[in-house]
């Protein structure tokens, strides 16, 4: 369990933790491949949620699974761009969390993956939380913990 002087020092406000929906870049899975590529070059991210036409969450695309649903053993395929539609290939297997989620989660969850997607109960998607918003805040706790805090070594038992 993460403490509650830690937590305060590593998420300095909570409403900021959260990038609302309205402010990530997602793509739809009816979209082509062609505007999910564009999206990614063009905005340089490397992967992006995709929601269906109601805002639910269904996946993540990304640079390289774009590149291998147009490659073939011999050539990439550019003209695959504009018929693939990116719920043919992309990646269903994402983290995510859920409005009221744990802290801890968010934490072991970022550990593999450089944001991780927020939904509510019906699938909806709500946001992103990031692994830079958790290292800005990792930084603020290496320079302010010893500044707020007097820390002394608990004594070792010997048994």
């Amino acid at each position: 369990m993460i403490g509650e002087k830690i937590k305060k020092l590593l998420i300095e406000d909570e409403k900021t933790l959260v990038k609302p929906a309205d402010q990530v870049a997602v793509v739809g899975v009816k979209n082509r491949l062609n505007h999910a590529l564009l999206l990614l070059t063009t905005d340089k991210y490397a992967v992006v949620p995709v929601l269906d036409d109601q805002s639910k969450m269904q996946g993540l695309i990304s640079m390289p699974t774009i590149m291998q649903a147009i490659m073939d053993i011999e050539d990439v395929r550019f003209e695959k761009l504009a018929e693939i539609e990116v719920e043919e290939v992309m990646d269903t297997n994402y983290p995510y969390v859920y409005e009221d989620f744990e802290l801890e989660d968010v934490l072991n969850k970022l550990v593999h993956h450089a944001f991780i997607t927020v939904v509510d109960i019906q699938g909806y998607f709500k946001g992103i939380i990031t692994r830079s918003e958790i290292l800005k805040g990792t930084n603020r706790i290496a320079h302010e913990f010893e500044r707020k805090y007097s820390v002394t070594e608990k004594a070792t038992v010997i048994q």
